[in-house]
């Protein structure tokens, strides 16, 4: 049978509103008073109804998080950033995972909606889809995650792509290559469009022909299934063919990339250098430790939280901001570098 918050204020001998106040504001209630409601709660078995509360506030303590791939461990790391901000503010986080699908990110905000979430961290499946006036119109707080804002009146939490692609691309250059590939998801995906748009930038500041010297492959989605189907269209052109140096727009991408390579009789780094991105914890694991540009996941998660979490709080004093880390090259055996 369920305990009532008037029964646990008869057991402490205090008002329903001294109860109240023990659950939601602690500090303004004496410590001995406080103690005593909490060991009648304790004794009872009182649990709150966070359902009924929000139905009176008009909110729950939830947070949304919709990210593009639950299965690529760096939204694994960006969410563990992010639930452990939440979880200090007493706030729980309900994780959807969109595929990098519009219909789904469209279901999902409609259900965040319904379940009253507090506000939305959101890496939206395609620029243009999420609509955030309507969103902030009912309101609820928007923070873009993983994807740079442009709107003041936004904040947004990213990471420099476009650098991050330059500088694995300046560290193949760096090494003697002049042949390379681009492995990547759909350049819908805005990750992937500036990843590719910063190889670009280090091949032509190095003097290299974009047509001659460089070729993308896209793939459906990213993956290490759709990195071995990448390297499988390279081998079809020939073992003479085959570029120098690869870049894969993420390191699943290039865990199944190698894998494909290395059944082909294809030498890494020897007879092609690779470079994968995210600097996941599988990279440094591989047969083959993979040279990779890391991000700061676990910041970025992090981040993004303190930020919706101060809209939400803050309205009135909150100030908008637009975050961007800068990445970092990790040199490991893949790109000939060796390191660890």
């Amino acid at each position: 049978m369920t305990t009532s918050i008037k029964e646990v204020a008869r057991h402490a001998g205090v008002s329903v509103g001294t109860v109240s106040n023990v659950l939601n504001r602690p500090d303004r209630v004496a410590e001995a008073t406080r103690n005593r409601v909490l060991d009648a709660i304790e004794h009872l078995g009182f649990v709150r109804n966070d359902s009924a509360r929000s139905l009176r506030s008009g909110r729950t303590n939830a947070l949304g998080l919709i990210v593009l791939d639950v299965a690529n461990p760096f939204f694994t790391d960006v969410a563990r950033g992010v639930e452990d901000v939440s979880s200090h503010t007493g706030s729980v986080v309900i994780l959807c995972n969109s595929d990098d699908s519009v219909t789904k990110q469209e279901t999902y905000l409609q259900v965040l909606q319904e379940q009253r979430v507090r506000g939305v961290l959101v890496t939206p499946a395609h620029e243009s889809t999420l609509p955030i006036d309507a969103l902030r119109s009912r309101g609820m707080a928007v923070v873009l995650l993983d994807r740079s804002g442009e709107r003041p009146d936004l904040c947004s939490v990213a990471v420099d792509d476009v650098a991050g692609g330059q500088l694995a691309t300046d560290h193949l250059i760096a090494a003697g290559h002049e042949t390379f590939a681009f492995v990547s998801g759909p350049l819908t995906i805005r990750q992937c469009d500036d990843r590719r748009n910063g190889m670009r930038r280090a091949l032509r500041a190095a003097g290299l022909r974009l047509g001659s010297s460089t070729r993308d492959v896209l793939v459906p989605a990213m993956n290490a299934r759709s990195g071995a189907e990448a390297a499988r269209r390279l081998l079809a052109g020939g073992r003479e063919n085959l570029p120098r140096a690869v870049l894969c727009a993420n390191d699943l991408l290039a865990m199944g990339f190698m894998r494909e390579m290395l059944r082909a009789g294809v030498r890494i780094p020897e007879d092609l250098a690779l470079v994968g991105y995210d600097d996941i914890e599988f990279a440094a694991a591989s047969a083959i430790p993979i040279t990779s540009i890391r991000q700061p996941t676990y910041q970025l998660g992090q981040t993004a939280a303190e930020l919706l979490l101060d809209e939400c709080e803050n309205a009135d004093t909150h100030a908008h901001q637009q975050v961007t880390f800068q990445p970092e090259l990790v040199v490991r055996e893949s790109s000939g570098g060796g390191g660890g």
